[in-house]
């Protein structure tokens, strides 16, 4: 399995969706799972791809996107994030209890560093929000002290969802869970690109913006039109206000929130079908094996219980 399957806990999140016997356990995806929302195919460029393998993507755009760049074997699913708020909904005083704004800077990653200006985009952020400001950094940003001290001398909470992982090592099975518990916790989410992290905060119930510095990423790769195209097609994100209504619609879209499948349909195009049948079965052995153990417990009961009858009636 790709090691990128498993970033930010998806497969885990995927795998309790799906009834799985063992959620906590890395699960084998039959093919490659897209991690993050890109303006591309699904894939992160770069990735190398077996030919014929599936890939799942998150929106029917995406699958149209992929389909023109001539991969045939593509599925829309949704994304992980969608089928989280499915399994957990927010209840209603919780929604009541939203407050403040909680911003995303731009990041990087292991392999491409941020060249931005941070004490500029804290003062634009403060000039901006209204409220307790929530700033959360990538862990790429986060393991910065003087990136963190910019943040935290402007007066921000600044906090970091955990790990993506990395080559198989270093992910953080809560992740979404714990990234999906903090945009409740806020009215606003905001940042100064437009990421996979202001989608999820419209499909959990935020007002959205995209405002500020918009930083630039080391050696980007311009294949699809990066920044510019980002700002001229989903200009409606863009802004210190916009509007929830067409935000949300275009969330829904982007996410594939009205594209999720059920657990079985799942576990069959994951190749997870056969691992739950055997769980299942094994199930119903042991099920099976206790209600013939208690049948035997009590067939012995009754025999002495008659055997001790007989031998007092002899006595008598």
């Amino acid at each position: 399995m790709h090691h990128a399957n498993q970033f930010y806990g998806h497969t885990y999140v995927l795998a309790r969706y799906c009834d799985m016997p063992d959620p906590d356990h890395p699960q084998r995806v039959d093919g490659y799972l897209q991690h993050g929302w890109n303006i591309g195919d699904g894939l992160a460029r770069g990735v190398p791809f077996v030919h014929g393998s599936t890939l799942f993507v998150w929106s029917e755009r995406t699958r149209r996107r992929a389909w023109s760049q001539g991969r045939r074997d593509v599925v829309a699913i949704g994304a992980p994030f969608a089928y989280l708020l499915q399994m957990d909904p927010l209840e209603r005083e919780l929604e009541e209890q939203r407050a403040g704004t909680i911003f995303y800077p731009f990041h990087g990653w292991e392999g491409q560093q941020i060249l931005g200006d941070h004490q500029r985009l804290a003062r634009e952020i403060a000039e901006t929000e209204s409220g307790p400001v929530t700033v959360c950094l990538y862990w790429n940003e986060h393991q910065q002290p003087e990136i963190r001290a910019v943040y935290e001398q402007a007066g921000f909470r600044v906090i970091c969802h955990g790990r993506r992982g990395f080559w198989w090592r270093g992910q953080d099975r809560e992740f979404l869970v714990r990234q999906l518990a903090e945009l409740r916790r806020h009215r606003r989410v905001a940042s100064n690109r437009l990421t996979s992290a202001i989608w999820y905060g419209l499909l959990a119930g935020c007002e959205a913006a995209v405002y500020g510095d918009p930083m630039v990423l080391e050696n980007a790769d311009p294949t699809f039109g990066g920044y510019p195209r980002i700002r001229d097609q989903w200009a409606a994100l863009h802004g210190r206000e916009t509007d929830l209504a067409e935000c949300r619609s275009l969330a829904q879209a982007e996410l594939g929130a009205d594209l999720l499948v059920g657990p079985a349909e799942l576990r069959v195009l994951f190749g997870w079908q056969e691992t739950w049948n055997e769980a299942r079965a094994a199930v119903a052995r042991a099920a099976a094996g206790d209600t013939s153990a208690r049948a035997a417990a009590t067939d012995d009961t009754s025999a002495r219980a008659a055997s001790e009858d007989t031998r007092g009636a002899v006595h008598v």
